[in-house]
């Protein structure tokens, strides 16, 4: 099994080289994308017509009236399409993706196997609009070798916010379960622990290694195959010292959260964001407008992992199963209630969870929670991008910033399920599709 997966990894790496290789070539020098519709700031809802972006050095130089070229630069036509900023997805794990051999391939691949098995996970989400993505949780090696060679230019992939291994208490969600002891005890990640000097030393270890960002095993999870429940693992001390510790290292913390317990402690406790927070109330809602945090929904993971546990060829075990009927189908309706309440919506998939490549999905369901196309798309740019503090940088198509886009045939603020049929993605100057 390694060595037929380390075969598909090559295969997927020459790929993903040869990708690499023809996108640079292709785009030397200045590039004009002469754009038919533009919605160059998500945050205005202003769509103009008729213009040009002119990318140098990775970044929008400027953005001029009409259709321009200039001698030895690279036209991009899109004078038939709509334009807008590179997506965000705040939710991902690259490195994998379930399927019915989950459990078998924990044990059988090699972080190096996951690297490269990444890259081709990473090709996908780029060419499907994605240029920018933060991973929640992956093996330290894996991910961070991962980020560094699309950094570099090796491999095609979007820009990675990567937190590595989860911070996850002994035992619970983000812990080893359901395998022998001895099997177990070679897999935990250092990053497990209990009690609050230890989880500062697991938060400490992990900004050591190069975790961006903090994630954190709030409450139970459904994919952990364990009975364990769906509420707060962490005690408050714990949960208290994580934060102050992250914080202190200059790092933001996300916590998987589903149980309303675990939400509200982990925001009484001044957690930036909660991916999922399935079982949200009030107090949740008023908590997360005082600190300014962000909730990541991750609707696409409950319809994906209900779908699963209650169709016929159900691969979850009975403890996965059981969490999943209870919690997917809870989801959008929370989202529902955190949008009309005010919270602050950054757009994540979870996508590992479901395929890869099919990230654009959530968008539908956002807007089935109420959401309109706009909003959907500002969960994906000017929110996302302010969720990890990137706001200089990407979110929007502004002069000095990435020159991060994508473009579409229809009008996704009329049919906000267009981006799932991205035709052109250039992501730092570079144009990959």
């Amino acid at each position: 099994m390694k060595t037929y997966l380390a075969g598909v990894g090559a295969l997927v790496l020459a790929g993903a080289l040869s990708s690499a290789a023809c996108a640079q070539s292709s785009t030397n020098g200045t590039v004009f994308v002469q754009a038919g519709r533009l919605l160059a700031d998500p945050a205005s809802g202003k769509v103009e017509t008729a213009k040009t972006l002119v990318l140098e050095n990775g970044k929008v130089a400027r953005i001029v009236d009409g259709y321009v070229a200039e001698p030895g630069g690279t036209v991009v036509d899109l004078k038939d399409s709509f334009v807008l900023p590179g997506l965000i997805d705040s939710h991902v794990h690259l490195t994998g993706e379930q399927n019915p051999n989950g459990r078998l391939q924990a044990v059988t691949r090699s972080a190096a196997d996951d690297a490269l098995v990444g890259a081709g996970f990473a090709r996908k989400t780029l060419m499907a609009g994605f240029t920018t993505v933060a991973d929640l949780g992956a093996d330290n090696k894996a991910i961070f070798a991962l980020r560094e060679g699309i950094k570099r230019g090796d491999v095609p992939g979007p820009r990675v916010i990567a937190a590595g291994s989860a911070v996850s208490v002994h035992g619970g969600h983000g812990d080893v379960n359901g395998y022998s002891e001895e099997v177990m005890h070679v897999l935990r990640p250092t990053s497990v622990c209990s009690g609050p000097d230890d989880c500062r030393r697991a938060v400490r270890e992990q900004v050591w290694l190069g975790a961006d960002i903090i994630k954190i095993t709030a409450t139970g999870g459904v994919l952990s195959n364990t009975a364990a429940g769906l509420n707060q693992q962490f005690s408050d001390a714990e949960l208290a010292a994580i934060v102050e510790t992250a914080h202190r290292m200059g790092r933001k913390v996300t916590a998987h959260a589903h149980g309303v317990d675990g939400i509200n402690s982990f925001l009484k406790a001044g957690g930036d964001s909660i991916e999922h927070g399935t079982y949200l109330d009030p107090e949740s809602i008023a908590a997360f407008k005082k600190n300014g945090a962000y909730l990541v929904p991750t609707l696409m993971a409950g319809d994906f992992v209900y779908r699963i546990a209650s169709g016929p060829n159900n691969f979850m075990t009975p403890a996965q199963t059981a969490k999943a009927l209870d919690a997917g189908p809870k989801m959008l309706e929370m989202a529902r209630r955190a949008h009309a309440g005010g919270v602050k919506i950054a757009f994540g998939t979870d996508t590992g969870v479901s395929a890869h490549g099919d990230n654009a999905g959530e968008f539908a369901l956002l807007v089935k929670a109420g959401l309109t196309p706009l909003e959907a798309i500002q969960t994906a740019t000017v929110n996302a991008a302010a969720h990890f503090s990137l706001s200089s940088e990407i979110g929007t198509l502004a002069p000095g910033k990435a020159a991060d886009l994508i473009a579409v045939k229809g009008d996704p603020l009329k049919d906000v399920t267009e981006l799932q049929r991205v035709t052109s993605v250039v992501k730092g100057g570079v144009v990959y599709k």
